[in-house]
């Protein structure tokens, strides 16, 4: 049996067995009711079958109909080794994500889940955990062994890439290529240690003051606690670093994106529970037909701009100069500086909803402490959804968009790079310092219209949360950073898939036999 084969039999399995169990879970209650049958009971029903139907239709169409998806799986599985690097993949990402339900010694977890299911309906507490959770691959909410999730690296990473744009050591080991890389690497691994120390601490203190530790043998729950979550995020840490290196596709990105889709089960099961069969809904919360329409064509909007201003590129047009060895002339080739519209990536996003939590806690603090209509003023303003909250997230959106893009981008460093190393200029610019005012000017521009879809992206979720009445945690799939994300590290594995693809194929490039070389046989 052929590997596609082989795959194509287990995934039909394991959805025929998913289909049969919707199946099941929508007829049984219609089949115990026995005559007392209800709309509810109608309508869940019809939502178990209609989700059943779609899965066994998305098996059909992705691997069995002669469709351009079962086309691409067919060319993936004839190349034996990108085969072996999609299994370690997925062996690592099942990994993490058993490792993610291993529960933390000496904490009440019930206790703690009734506390997150209460919060999660409005608290503050309950948003700064999903904030949390949407961008680090952890889950405080469960405190277990990777509850931390990968944000201490990430911090270390991010204060590494800060320091070398500050530190003359630093800025010297990064411009000595991969050998200075690396060396950085070492460090960043090194100071993720006390971060996570520090992080694991805060947070097992939080757990002490709201009494969900027990009191017995408590600074021996404590000592294992901080040492197995600081455990917990080196070993996701190793996990990215081998997925980087035997796997494919970036690895700590990875687990990020892993964390974020398993939320997606939750979000759709949530979105079903509300759905009436009704044109629009009855208000609360619960959703019609125009709701539901309304949130699909939002969500294949939204996605379809995140994959337009991720790859988004303004290619100044450079020309090359010419060089003569004797009577032969060499270069004087027209080419492109690609400069992507959205250089920040995500990180604005995660700087902006990281610091737009503390407003929200500290303002809900002091209403506590002094009640009053100011207090509670100023504590409904910074709420999310609201006007103010939205404009100062956007505003700090767009700062931080500036920011992260003068840290990463030095005009005046790529100007004398084109000038020295490549020997292109820009037609019409005098090299050095002509050039970088020009590439400066032409960065701010398309920063600025990066930011405002950034903004658009990350104002979406808490508005429709907040005006359609739905919980955050099924309205953060349309928009802001876990779905941002999702679509920059798809998009990294499409391109390194067809990156295979291309480079076992090329012998229809040069007239040759077209066979994928290196496939089965």
């Amino acid at each position: 049996m052929s590997p596609f084969k082989a795959f194509q039999s287990i995934v039909g399995v394991v959805l025929a067995v998913t289909a049969g169990w919707l199946v099941w879970q929508g007829v049984m209650p219609l089949v115990q009711a026995k005559g007392s049958i209800t709309n509810d009971m109608l309508e869940t029903a019809s939502f178990y079958v209609v989700g059943a139907l779609a899965v066994l239709g998305a098996f059909f169409y992705g691997l069995v109909a002669a469709s351009p998806v079962r086309k691409v799986f067919s060319n993936i599985f004839s190349i034996p080794e990108l085969v072996k690097k999609l299994a370690f993949t997925l062996a690592l990402l099942c990994i993490y994500r058993i490792g993610f339900h291993i529960p933390l010694p000496g904490l009440d977890e019930v206790a703690l889940q009734d506390m997150m299911k209460q919060q999660q309906s409005g608290g503050t507490f309950g948003d700064a955990i999903q904030y949390f959770g949407m961008f680090t691959g952890g889950s405080l909410a469960q405190s277990t062994l990777f509850g931390l999730g990968i944000m201490p690296y990430i911090s270390a990473s991010i204060i590494f890439q800060l320091l070398a744009t500050v530190l003359p050591s630093l800025e010297k080991l990064k411009k000595e290529g991969p050998a200075g890389y690396k060396k950085i690497q070492e460090y960043t691994r090194l100071a993720t240690v006390p971060l996570c120390l520090i992080e694991a601490l805060v947070w097992l203190r939080i757990m002490h003051d709201q009494h969900f530790i027990y009191e017995d043998h408590l600074m021996l729950t404590y000592i294992m606690s901080v040492f197995g979550l600081t455990a917990g995020t080196m070993f996701l840490m190793w996990l990215g670093e081998q997925i980087d290196e035997y796997g494919i596709g970036n690895g700590i990105s990875l687990l990020i994106m892993s964390g974020i889709v398993s939320r997606l089960p939750f979000a759709i099961a949530e979105l079903a529970s509300r759905f009436k069969f009704e044109l629009t809904g009855s208000g609360s919360g619960s959703l019609g037909f125009v709701e539901v329409t309304l949130l699909v064509g939002m969500f294949i909007f939204v996605v379809a701009g995140a994959i337009l201003i991720t790859q988004g590129q303004r290619r100044i047009p450079l020309q090359q100069s010419k060089q003569f060895r004797g009577r032969r002339a060499y270069g004087g080739q027209k080419h492109f500086l690609p400069l992507r519209v959205n250089h920040g990536g995500v990180m604005p996003l995660i700087f902006a909803s990281s610091l737009m939590i503390f407003p929200n806690v500290v303002f809900g603090w002091i209403s506590t402490l002094w009640p009053g209509d100011f207090t509670r003023a100023l504590k409904d303003a910074f709420q999310s959804g609201n006007y103010v909250y939205e404009l100062l997230y956007v505003g700090m959106i767009f700062f931080f968009a500036y920011f992260w893009t003068t840290v990463q981008f030095n005009p005046k460093e790529m100007a004398e790079r084109l000038q020295k190393d490549y020997k292109s200029n820009v037609p019409g610019m005098r090299p050095g310092r002509r050039t970088a005012e020009y590439l400066e000017k032409v960065m701010e521009r398309i920063t600025y219209c990066g930011a405002a879809f950034l903004s658009v992206i990350a104002v979406i979720p808490s508005v429709v949360s907040s005006q359609m009445h739905i919980p955050f945690r099924v309205s953060a799939f349309l928009g802001g950073t876990g779905l941002l994300i999702c679509v920059s590290v798809a998009l990294n594995i499409v391109d390194r898939i067809e990156g295979y693809l291309v480079e076992l194929n090329y012998g229809s490039f040069l007239g040759g036999s077209t066979r994928i070389k290196g496939a089965y046989r």
